[in-house]
């Protein structure tokens, strides 16, 4: 549409996707040859060689603490990257337990945890066990509820990460909570793995000293926290360095909206868990998330330039005074 060439370098687990999820679907599609191309290999052979080419007019780029090195290296063109997110909800004594219970499993649980905008932490804001004591029975009757499985398997919930290195980083995750107090909700009998299948995880008692608070786990946990107010919740959320997204759930619309100014965090959801959303909404990072926006529009103008171009008339008009 805005007339680039594209080179697509997909993450080496996922190569076959790009190969045939892109590469041969545009071929199929009619593509012209040398339009859109896809090339494999490891990042850290062949990524430099790419974001740094005089060539490249422009770098889109999806993934974690990378990006910051692709961003140093990629001199003065535009830049659009989604790096990642801690994405916090935030639960209200006024919520509706049952629809925000259902709410935080879909967004913990669906791919299996592993995408950007999962759920990755809850604060309970209340005083006495009020809202958990209502709360967890039903995210513990939800979780039970997912299917786990292999892919190829029908109407499954849970699968397994994509990786072995990913599922020991997600355990090592739930270790050092669980050596610092955390509890153990799920599953029964304690941290569950076949291979990489990792049985659904819920924590309770997850506290600020955990590696699990801040650090995206990218797979099928949840920790879940209680906190005595609403500020403590913003501050533990924005002493996060990502700020992709975050959920707020209250039937309280001005509470809601003054939270959402306070947390930063590209996109808040009200009342419902992150989303990719449709893409005429601008999908953006704040902090180390990213840079730019995504969405239809945003992405064509990250991927254009603005020329400008002045006729000087032989003769004087109007508009030269």
């Amino acid at each position: 549409m805005a007339g680039n060439a594209i080179v697509m370098k997909p993450p080496s687990a996922g190569a076959v996707t790009g190969i045939i999820g892109i590469a041969a679907v545009m071929h199929l599609a009619g593509a012209p040859p040398g339009l859109v191309n896809v090339v494999t290999g490891k990042g850290s052979e062949i990524g430099d060689y790419l974001t740094q080419h005089r060539d490249a007019s422009a770098v889109s780029f999806t993934g974690g603490g990378t990006g910051l090195r692709v961003a140093k290296g990629a001199g003065m063109i535009p830049l659009q990257m989604e790096l990642g997110g801690k994405d916090p909800a935030l639960v209200l004594p006024d919520c509706n337990i049952k629809k925000t219970a259902a709410a935080l499993v879909k967004g913990a649980f669906s791919y299996s945890g592993q995408r950007c905008t999962a759920v990755k932490v809850v604060y309970v804001i209340e005083k006495d066990g009020e809202v958990s004591s209502q709360l967890m029975p039903l995210i513990l009757q939800h979780v039970k509820q997912l299917k786990v499985g292999m892919p190829w398997e029908d109407k499954v919930d849970i699968t397994a990460v994509i990786d072995s290195k990913s599922a020991a980083f997600i355990k090592g995750l739930v270790d050092d909570a669980v050596a610092k107090g955390a509890k153990v909700e799920l599953p029964e009998g304690g941290w569950q793995q076949t291979g990489n299948l990792i049985q659904p995880v819920v924590l309770t008692g997850v506290n600020k000293d955990m590696r699990l608070l801040y650090e995206e786990q990218f797979g099928p946990v949840l920790p879940i926290l209680s906190v005595a107010s609403v500020e403590e919740a913003i501050e533990m959320s924005n002493a996060s360095p990502l700020g992709l997204q975050a959920s707020v759930f209250t039937q309280d619309i001005d509470a809601a909206m003054s939270i959402s100014d306070a947390l930063q965090a590209g996109t808040v959801q009200i009342n419902g868990a992150p989303a990719r959303g449709p893409d005429h909404f601008p999908f953006q990072g704040f902090k180390d998330s990213g840079l730019s926006s995504q969405g239809v529009r945003y992405s064509i103008e990250a991927m254009t330039k603005i020329k400008s171009t002045i006729i000087n008339l032989a003769d004087e008009s109007y508009t030269q005074g």
